[in-house]
Formats: structure tokens, C-alpha cells, sequence
């Protein structure tokens, strides 16, 4: 059976012309996605890599992928000496099991803290395995078994009967037909019973469409399928898999940045990026980007331990994921407000100004604790930065 793709209109409208297609600054791509897109996908933000991976890659690839695992590795944890940049910041060793296991018949279950990076690291791997990294299913308490296998436009349905042509294939369908990588997020916020869609699919490898007849209700999948899913370590107990689910899978677990030094040069990195998007034409301080990302990682390991280096886990950390993809969000913002409102890159008072709304989501608790870091804690830290952080104290909103 041959599933036909629902028709997508890629091009984003624009008014600033053509722009030549595989830049990795995400304005444009093999998608024809022009400068008006906000985030184009892994395959078009990075499809000069991509393109020179392939050119040059003699290594066995497993059936089905366009890549080798030496290849995609190199995508995904970067190569200086090929021009390949890093673009996932974590364990070598744990991009190496991924890869290996989405190259048997076991999907891949990603887990960790929200803000850990686990769905850009899903993203990259099916754009290096697949070259596709939008067959997507967005799990929530809404999903239905419908957005992952397979619907029907009834318009067709009723004038002609169940056929091929009415058929709407989701990603898991398309994913099995097309023989690409399938990435499932936030799986454990799904109904265990759409959850368990997946039984069939990952042990069998097939689809069964009972309404079509003959070879047309069966589609199996083609070599190169597999599914990647993520979950937050936050969200057990909300619909925890079964463990005949759990048995499909092999789970690895993406922790947090380490190190101060990797973690500021990556908020840095990216904050550049998105103020560049917005319109900002200073870059960000990096003073100021130290003193927020030094923020994070004391909130993070509880501020009331009273360690410079953010170890260990005090009593006053908060309940709200004081996470590097949320320091991300809060220097955007720092840029953004600097620009906009001064023409200015941003200051540590913008930081306080900013912080309320990431430190103090989930309880109104979290928000005290963050008046006695910068009251209690902040002092102690040596700098100018982290003096201007203390004197705008007053400015956390209530």
C-alpha cells in the first residue's frame, strides 16, 4: 500500500525576496522556508551539514538511514574539523546509545527534568537518521489514537466508501510507509490507552486499517523506522507507561549541563540567536549572562545551601524548573527589554525584573524563596554585575 501525504504548504510568505536555501542560521532551507519562519526544522537549519555528511560518508549505514551512526554522531556532537558545529551539549557516550538502539528494533525512550534538551536531541537524530524530523506526535491529554496512526477526510468517506484516497495519515503511519524515525513527545502525559496504540506498531511493525480490504489494510513498516520519545522525570505519575510498553523501549536519561562554563557558553550562544530574531542588535553581556546563568544553577541546586559553585541541593530550591532552556528564555527577554525599551543590551535589573515569572510558577512560595537568594545569598558574590543584581532586588514583582 502506498500512503499518500497530506498536501503542505511550506513557504512562509515574505517581503524580503528569496534567500539562498541550507543556511544554518535558520532564515532559510531546503523546505523553502523563507525568513518569516521563526524555527525552521533541524533538516533546513543545518542542511549544508547534512548535504557535505552525506557527500562523504563511506561508513555502513543500517537500512534505511541516510546516515551512517559515525556520520549522525558527528551531526549531532559536532566535528571543528569538518566544519560540523556542536549542537547538542551533553555525554558523547549517550548519543552513541541512541543511536545504536534507534538501529535495532527497540524505539527510544529520552527522560530527564523539562529543559534538559531532550526533544531538540530527538529532533537532531531523526534529521541525521531520516533526514525528516517533523513527523511528530505532540502528546497531551488530548491526543487520540486518530493524531498517531490514522484518520479520515469524511467528505470523501461518505461520497466514495473507505479507500486510499480518504485515508489522512498521521506521523506513525507515514513513518512506517515512508521507513523514517517517528518522534513521540511528552508520551507519559497521553491516556494509557493511547499510549498503548503503540503495542502493535513497535512489536509488529504493522498497521492494521480494517476498513480498507485486501492489501491495502495492512501497512508495514519499511526499513528505517523506529520511534523516539521523550518524557519528563516531572510527569511520572501522570499516566505511567505500562510495563509492556516500557519492554518496546530503551531508556536513556539526559541530565543537566554539568559545568558553569559549558552551560554559559551555550545560553550565550543561543540567546545570540534569538536576539539577532527579534531585532536586537547589541549581542548580550556576557557579564550579565554569567550572573543569570550563575542565578540558575544556585536556584537549581537550592540557594540556601550557600555554595558559590551551585552544589549540592539545598532547602530553598523551588518547585519550578529552573532549567538551561528557561535561562535561555530569561536572558532573551533581559535582551530584549534592554533594547526595546533603552537601547541597551540588558542589565542585572532587568534580570530581576525578568526572573519572577520563570522562578515562581508553581508556587507562590518559590517567589519568597527568590527574594531571600537575592537578599541572603547574592551579597556573598564578588563583582559588579552581581551588585547591581542585589540593588535591583526591589524590583521582583509581587
Amino acid at each position: 500500500m502506498t500512503v499518500r501525504k497530506p498536501t503542505v504548504v511550506t513557504k512562509a510568505p515574505t517581503d524580503a525576496g528569496s534567500v539562498p536555501k541550507g543556511r544554518s542560521d535558520g532564515t532559510s532551507g531546503g523546505a523553502e522556508s523563507g525568513p518569516s519562519v521563526q524555527r525552521p526544522p533541524a533538516e533546513v537549519r543545518y542542511a549544508e551539514e547534512l548535504a557535505a555528511l552525506r557527500a562523504g560518508d563511506r561508513d555502513p549505514r543500517p537500512p534505511g538511514w541516510e546516515l551512517s551512526l559515525r556520520a549522525a554522531r558527528r551531526f549531532v556532537i559536532g566535528d571543528t574539523d569538518a566544519g560540523i558545529s556542536r549542537k547538542f551539549v551533553g555525554n558523547p557516550s549517550l548519543v552513541d546509545r541512541a543511536l545504536v538502539t534507534l538501529a535495532t528494533s527497540r524505539g527510544l525512550m529520552l527522560v530527564g527534568e523539562p529543559g534538559t534538551a531532550k526533544s531538540l536531541l530527538s529532533e537532531l537524530i531523526a534529521a541525521a537518521v531520516s533526514g525528516d524530523s517533523t513527523l511528530t506526535v505532540q502528546g497531551g491529554a488530548a491526543t487520540t489514537e486518530d493524531q498517531i496512526k490514522y484518520s479520515w477526510n469524511y467528505a470523501l468517506l461518505v461520497a466514495e466508501g473507505p479507500s486510499t484516497r480518504s485515508l489522512v495519515p498521521a506521523p506513525m503511519l507515514r513513518g512506517m510507509a515512508e521507513g523514517r524515525l517517528v518522534r513521540f513527545e511528552e508520551i507519559t502525559r497521553c491516556p494509557l490507552e493511547v499510549q498503548d496504540s503503540l503495542l502493535s506498531l513497535l512489536s509488529e511493525r504493522v498497521v492494521a486499517i480494517p476498513e480498507l480490504a485486501g492489501t491495502d489494510g495492512m501497512v508495514f513498516a519499511r526499513q528505517g523506522f523506529n520511534v523516539i520519545a521523550t518524557a519528563n522525570t516531572r510527569d511520572r505519575g501522570v499516566n505511567e507507561m505500562s510495563a509492556a510498553l516500557k519492554r518496546r523501549f530503551n531508556f536513556e536519561t539526559v541530565f543537566p549541563i554539568p559545568d558553569l562554563d559549558t552551560e554559559l557558553a551555550l545560553v550565550e550562544a543561543e540567546v545570540s540567536t534569538l536576539l539577532r530574531r527579534s531585532g536586537v542588535e547589541p549581542p548580550p553581556d556576557r557579564d550579565v549572562l554569567e550572573v543569570l546563568v550563575g542565578t540558575f544553577r544556585e536556584l537549581r541546586a537550592g540557594a540556601g545551601s550557600g555554595r558559590p559553585d551551585g552544589s549540592g541541593a539545598g532547602p530553598d530550591r523551588p518547585s519550578a524548573v529552573m532549567s538551561t532552556a528557561e535561562a535561555v528564555s530569561v536572558a532573551h527577554a533581559v535582551g530584549v527589554r534592554g533594547w526595546f525599551l533603552r537601547g541597551e543590551p540588558g542589565s542585572a535589573a532587568d534580570v530581576v525584573a525578568c526572573l519572577a515569572g520563570t522562578a515562581a510558577k508553581d508556587s507562590p512560595e518559590d517567589l519568597a524563596r527568590l527574594r531571600r537568594y537575592l537578599e541572603q545569598q547574592v551579597p556573598r558574590r564578588r563583582g559588579p554585575q552581581w551588585q547591581a543584581l542585589y540593588d535591583a532586588r526591589h524590583l521582583l514583582a509581587d
